[in-house]
């Protein structure tokens, strides 16, 4: 958030000092308090919100979007297990798409799923092409999880 009277790098990106973004203001209560202040700034009335009310309003907007998000998240994921039921000990084309100390991941080609791949695999990084099969899944947590079918497990 950017006060009045402060000093601010602008947005590098747009090589401007000043600027705003709005996307939905109908649908998205950032927008709509957006709006108002661009109103209050355009009738030079004063502004509604105190800058504490407006760092209250941009974190509680910021929790509620990544909340939202983790929902969709969920939501894809279990949709995607949904999709795959009745398919175990197929066998499926995949990239791997991470590799981490908490697991791989692959994203299976056709459907574009991704899931965990379990058991323990040989050395693989992020792009590498292996052919997985798929094991088990569980819908109402949205896990997916995938072996290699190559031999290499």
């Amino acid at each position: 958030m950017q006060l009045p009277g402060t000093a601010h790098p602008g947005h590098f990106g747009l090589a401007v000092r000043e600027y705003s973004h709005s996307t939905a203001p109908n649908r998205r209560f950032p927008d709509l308090v957006t709006q108002r202040l661009l109103k209050a700034a355009l009738a030079a009335k004063a502004v509604t919100y105190t800058p504490e009310e407006l760092s209250a309003l941009a974190t509680h907007c910021t929790k509620q979007e990544d909340a939202a998000r983790k929902v969709e998240r969920q939501v894809r994921k279990s949709a995607a297990s949904q999709f795959l039921s009745g398919r175990i000990g197929e066998v499926f084309d995949s990239i791997v798409t991470g590799a981490s100390n908490k697991g791989t991941w692959v994203r299976v080609l056709n459907p574009p799923v991704e899931g965990r791949l379990t058991g323990s695999p040989t050395k693989v990084e992020v792009g590498d092409k292996v052919k997985v099969r798929l094991t088990r899944m569980d819908t109402v947590r949205g896990f997916i999880d995938f072996v290699r079918s190559d031999g290499s497990n």
